[in-house]
């Protein structure tokens, strides 16, 4: 059998190849959960906005929606039928209580201390 002797003397060692050891722990990793994206067609006269990101209101000959501030703080409504949109809280765009949106138009609406606001539309339609 082969003795090293001296191994910690301070005398350099030469043609000699140290191999140092890692403990690896490894944990498992927190899933991570992305949010949502909810997207919805709606058939009904009547409807509370709940999780989704988008709804398309079709099918009916009117609509009449109600944003839930308590659900949803940002939500993109497309209508292909006259819609009634309005405020669970505040005002819209602190002047409205409800947006009359008509056939084919599209509006994304943000909740922020206390009010919803139109962030972007493809116009206002006034008649």
């Amino acid at each position: 059998m082969f003795k090293i002797d001296n191994l910690n003397s301070g005398v350099p060692r030469k043609n000699v190849v140290r191999y140092q050891t890692k403990t690896i722990v490894t944990t498992e990793q927190p899933k991570l959960e992305l949010p949502k994206e909810i997207k919805k067609i709606v058939r009904e006269s009547l409807y509370k906005i709940g999780e989704e990101v988008l709804v398309v209101i079709k099918d009916v000959e009117s609509s009449e929606v109600t944003l839930d501030s308590t659900m949803n703080e940002k939500i993109t409504i497309k209508s292909l039928t006259t819609t009634l949109v309005k405020s669970d809280v505040g005002l819209i765009d602190e002047e409205w209580d409800e947006l009359l949106l008509e056939k084919g138009s599209c509006v994304q609406f943000q909740f922020l201390e206390g009010n919803w606001y139109i962030l972007s539309s493809d116009g206002l339609k006034f008649s």
